[in-house]
């Protein structure tokens, strides 16, 4: 049986290695870019620049043709004409086709119409769907070495194919190149590339996409360092004819500084950093990032009511709310110098209360305690009761504002000092 066993052994890889070197020296003879670039230009020029006729041509040729191993070369040929030397340059020896994105017209109508041959190929054969990705992300960083309107008509292509869903937005990668930014190239054909993209589509939708790939709020980087500022961008984009794109910038820097603010808020309160600073702080956070006092009054509630553990027992927890936001009134009322501003906090508190079952009963509470450190006055708090509350939890909450408000609409001077304490 050893014997056996033996002899087995040497054989088995002798003859693997035989296989492998037999399958690898075909693959050497049967990998021939430049033949198979002959059959595509051949075709493509049979069918001249009917588009409809290139789509036909290039779903037959897939058959016969070994898309999956010359997928580069296919797409070079379909947008430069030719096979891409490394820069983006056709090398002169090489024989070219102007059915191609670079030799088109620069108009969107050409270039939707390029879309959809596309469209209709990595749909026939969806294994290429991957490598038109890799090929896009390289002619992203080849952009140097097109002309102008070669990059316009790209731009315009990839906006569309975007649009469409052939192409992830992660393939934007490629335009925070270095050079690319620092030259301009990026800024400039971002322009084109959105306004194709905006023209199939609308700012929402291109929103969604980005913020599928996390490049939401990365586009300041189209930008050298030095003019990454929402400032700048917004110049360059609006005067581009792009204010939707200036607009959803700006907002989405705004909501990183709100989510920043209530962070460092959260954190200066757990260490019981006095009022002044942390208002000071606000203050100047406010006039920085342009934000408004109603946000900046609803991120404090928010804060405050998530500095502590509150009792699950509901008769206990409208005490322990009483308490805890009776030390944090002077903060908030140093946010609330406008009506709206007061509003904006007494549809939190109806929001809270209402979400966390345990407070239903604490709003009136809360609301009373409010009035006396002079967070609310009368005038939001009857606006609130007549309409501006919310649909959630209305029935409950009216009814326990209701006597609050008869005594606010009927107290005169004499009887101010009418106890509020009431239930």
């Amino acid at each position: 049986r050893v014997s056996f066993m033996n002899n087995q052994k040497p054989q088995k890889p002798t003859l693997s290695g035989q296989r492998f070197k037999t399958r690898k020296r075909d693959e050497k003879e049967r990998f021939d870019p430049t033949q198979f670039q002959d059959c595509i230009i051949q075709g493509l020029t049979e069918t001249g620049t009917d588009l409809e006729a290139v789509a036909k041509f290039l779903d037959a040729s897939g058959a016969k043709l070994d898309y999956r191993r010359y997928a580069e070369t296919l797409f070079d040929i379909l947008v430069a004409g030719g096979m891409l030397a490394p820069g983006g340059t056709l090398a002169d020896d090489m024989t070219r086709t102007n059915v191609c994105v670079f030799a088109a017209q620069e108009d969107l109508e050409t270039m939707q119409a390029f879309a959809q041959v596309f469209n209709k190929l990595i749909r026939r054969y969806k294994y290429l769907e991957k490598g038109f990705e890799d090929e896009v992300k390289k002619l992203l960083l080849f952009l140097k070495g097109f002309s102008e309107s070669e990059r316009n008509k790209l731009a315009m292509l990839t906006g569309i194919l975007l649009a469409n869903g052939t192409l992830n937005a992660s393939i934007l990668n490629s335009l925070y190149n270095e050079n690319l930014v620092k030259e301009g190239v990026s800024a400039a054909f971002a322009v084109k590339l959105f306004k194709s993209w905006i023209n199939e589509k609308d700012i929402n939708a291109v929103a969604v996409s980005l913020r599928k790939v996390n490049m939401d709020n990365r586009l300041m980087e189209l930008f050298p360092a030095n003019k990454q500022s929402v400032e700048h961008f917004s110049k360059y984009f609006t005067e581009a004819g792009l204010k939707e794109l200036s607009e959803y910038v700006r907002n989405q820097q705004s909501i990183g500084a709100r989510k920043e603010l209530q962070k460092e808020l959260q954190e200066q309160m757990s260490r019981g950093d006095p009022f002044k600073d942390i208002i000071l702080y606000v203050k100047e956070e406010m006039k920085k990032n342009n934000i408004s006092e109603q946000t900046v009054v609803a991120i404090i509630w928010s804060s405050v009511m998530s500095t502590v553990e509150w009792n699950k027992k509901e008769e206990l927890v409208a005490e322990q709310a009483i308490k805890h936001l009776k030390q944090y009134s002077p903060l908030l009322a140093a946010f609330t110098t406008q009506g709206q501003s007061e509003l904006t906090l007494l549809l939190k508190i109806q929001e809270y209360c209402y979400d966390n079952i345990h407070f239903m009963k604490a709003f009136q509470k809360i609301v009373v305690l409010f009035y006396k450190a002079e967070v609310l006055s009368e005038e939001p708090i009857l606006k609130w009761y007549k309409d501006a509350h919310l649909a959630k939890g209305k029935s409950v909450f009216l009814e326990q504002m209701k006597k609050f408000v008869e005594w606010l609409k009927n107290a005169e001077e004499g009887n101010q000092q009418l106890s509020l304490d009431m239930e």
